[in-house]
């Protein structure tokens, strides 16, 4: 597997690797988790509330099925709550199947972080068996595979908000937290980059999302470039991109 792009060598404290986190950061897949626990909310009697559903937003399934089941009322076992988990991530994949469209800006951002030779990563917490319907859409789109490394949910210890997939990614691409900028959607997902020691450009779109150190928010990733990511890596109480 070659990543698309060519290896440069950057120089002390430049930017080195993007780590992208997949659903609603590169793609516009949320929609169809969404739609899928709509479903099944409906299937279990009920109707999920849109303050429920974007509380589900970059978090595991189990959390995710857990807000669903508190928010209709319903008690259900630990096998029922897997079953659930397990239905919502197959009617996904069957969602997906049907057609996949980058996030505004997510393509060009992505073709010029190879094109400058960084290093780059998928950081999501959606599972392996999912999460390869959306890769192999990329990489057929990009004619290449365009990351070094991919983790994904269902590899790690512990989920976002916990930093463990992005110290696991970055261990893999062999940059430290200084050398790199995350990149993400979810409340849950800018702790754990902010928690791994990143700098991280947001882009909330269903959630609202808290100002806090390190982590610069944007509408999307429209004109947002290779320069634009450098700076976020200024020392604190420098200029930085707004």
């Amino acid at each position: 597997m070659s990543p698309i792009g060519t290896a440069t060598a950057p120089g002390p404290g430049d930017l080195r690797a993007v780590l992208f986190d997949m659903d609603g950061t590169l793609v516009e897949t949320e929609q169809y988790w969404g739609e899928a626990m709509f479903e099944l909310a409906a299937a279990l009697g009920g109707r999920m509330s849109p303050g429920a559903r974007a509380a589900t937003v970059g978090s595991s399934m189990r959390r995710s099925m857990a807000i669903l089941h508190a928010d209709l009322g319903v008690v259900r076992t630990e096998e029922q709550l897997l079953a659930d988990a397990r239905w919502v991530e197959e009617r996904t994949a069957q969602l997906m199947a049907g057609g996949i469209s980058w996030c505004p800006g997510a393509r060009e951002l992505l073709t010029e972080v190879r094109a400058a030779g960084l290093r780059a990563a998928v950081v999501t917490t959606t599972p392996r068996r999912v999460a390869e319907f959306v890769l192999a859409t990329i990489r057929a789109d990009l004619g290449g595979d365009p990351f070094d490394v991919t983790v994904c949910g269902d590899e790690v210890p512990a989920r976002k908000p916990d930093p463990a997939p992005y110290r696991r990614a970055m261990a893999a691409l062999d940059v430290g937290p200084g050398e790199c900028v995350v990149i993400e959607d979810s409340q849950s997902g800018i702790a754990a980059g902010l928690a791994a020691g990143a700098a991280v450009l947001g882009v909330p779109n269903v959630q609202d999302v808290a100002p806090a150190a390190r982590l610069t928010l944007r509408k999307s990733l429209v004109d947002v470039d290779v320069p634009v990511l450098a700076g976020l890596l200024a020392p604190v109480g420098a200029d930085r991109p707004e």
